[in-house]
């Protein structure tokens, strides 16, 4: 079971995607606003080693920001977005 401590997994929650041409991005500077295709409440993608494990929600807590799991991903709804 030490071996497994010692295993490091890169988590990464993701809140939306967008497409933009590459001139643009370029072009964009400190303080830029990129528009992503989520809403508010949606659900967030959950990903370890960018690979999605989960669905889960934001939870504002005071001043701490975290997610709370809803639910296992799937893996094809993930690739299909």
């Amino acid at each position: 079971m030490s071996q497994l401590g010692a295993v490091q997994i890169e988590i990464a929650v993701l809140l939306g995607r967008s497409r933009l041409p590459i001139q643009q991005f370029l072009r964009m500077g400190r303080g830029a606003v990129i528009p992503l295709d989520a809403a508010e409440h949606e659900e967030v993608w959950i990903l370890a080693n960018n690979h999605p494990i989960a669905r889960g929600e934001i939870v504002i807590q005071g001043d701490h920001i975290a997610v709370s799991i809803t639910e296992a991903a799937d893996v094809h709804d993930y690739f299909a977005a």
